[in-house]
């Protein structure tokens, strides 16, 4: 332990820590072994932080010991996450213990990245990368469905400017003028106002209107729309009308025949002094020409 490191009300405040039975010396060189870090008081913690990142220092990776004083470090200070994730209480997106598990991997993001020779206390290097962390968390799960980052972001920036813009001018801002303010097209802005619209979404149980309160009038799954299952079957036979005038005669009259008249093939055959296998290959053959087209077309 450097005197660097810790000063003497510090190494006094250990001293106490040690006689009171919550931390066992270790041996010359060695770390104090603690038995439950996460018991260990927040101010005791702050002295005893100071000594494991000195030593974490000099300490290689990967081994025991190393992974000793870093787990230590991270139980030791959880009551950061604590302190960190109460301004997130009522966000009212995901529940405490999720939170918390966020916040936890910020703390140990400072922990990996805390150097002792900034001078900087580590409760005030740490809080940031767990508020940080737990903001990122809130970003990324809050949206009712997914938008690309970049929207999301957007998204911020365009409430902003509207607000902005919205007292200057006494009127909502148009599209240019929002476009104009960020320095963006108005392409962009438009993409950014419709991707707002993922970040809540509406039960399709809700009414249409105020009538609607009374429980007589419709919601809106009521008055939702649906793909017409006939609608591809129209679509494939006014592709299909131009196919079946490039077929011959013969081939148009088979066709007619198998899939207007519905006649077997063995009945075609008759009707074309032909053989049953005949029609057989001649149907193959007309059947993927028009699919080919067909494939064309899309």
């Amino acid at each position: 332990m450097t005197t660097s490191t810790v000063n003497a009300a510090e190494a006094e405040q250990m001293a106490g820590v040690l006689a009171a039975g919550a931390v066992a010396p270790g041996a010359a060189g060695e770390l104090p072994r603690i038995e439950d870090p996460a018991k260990i008081a927040p101010r005791d913690a702050r002295a005893l932080s100071k000594l494991f990142f000195d030593q974490l220092q000099v300490l290689e990776e990967g081994t025991a010991e190393y992974q000793y004083a870093r787990n230590t470090l991270i139980e030791m200070n959880q009551s950061l996450v604590r302190f960190a994730a109460g301004r997130f209480r009522n966000r009212g997106a995901g529940d405490m213990e999720d939170i918390l598990q966020v916040g936890t991997i910020g703390l140990i993001k400072a922990i990996d990245r805390f150097d002792l020779s900034r001078e900087v206390e580590f409760t005030s290097f740490a809080v940031p990368y767990i508020v940080g962390e737990i903001k990122r968390f809130f970003r990324d799960t809050s949206w009712a469905v997914h938008v690309p980052r970049r929207l999301q972001e957007l998204r911020v920036e365009l409430a902003k400017a509207k607000e902005h813009l919205a007292t200057v001018l006494d009127r909502d801002p148009t599209v240019k003028e929002l476009s104009e303010l960020l320095g963006i097209t108005e392409e962009e802005v438009i993409e950014g106002l419709v991707a707002t619209n993922g970040y809540t979404a509406g039960s399709l149980d809700m009414p249409t209107s105020e009538e609607g309160t009374t429980g007589g009038g419709r919601t809106f799954a009521d008055v939702l729309g649906e793909a017409d299952p006939a609608m591809e079957k129209v679509e494939n036979l006014h592709a299909l009308a131009p196919l079946l005038e490039q077929l011959d005669e013969r081939e148009r009259g088979i066709v007619t025949m198998r899939f207007g008249q519905e006649m077997t093939q063995s009945q075609i055959g008759a009707e074309l002094g032909v053989s049953q296998m005949h029609v057989s290959r001649l149907l193959n053959r007309i059947i993927t020409r028009l699919r080919a087209g067909m494939l064309v077309e899309e």
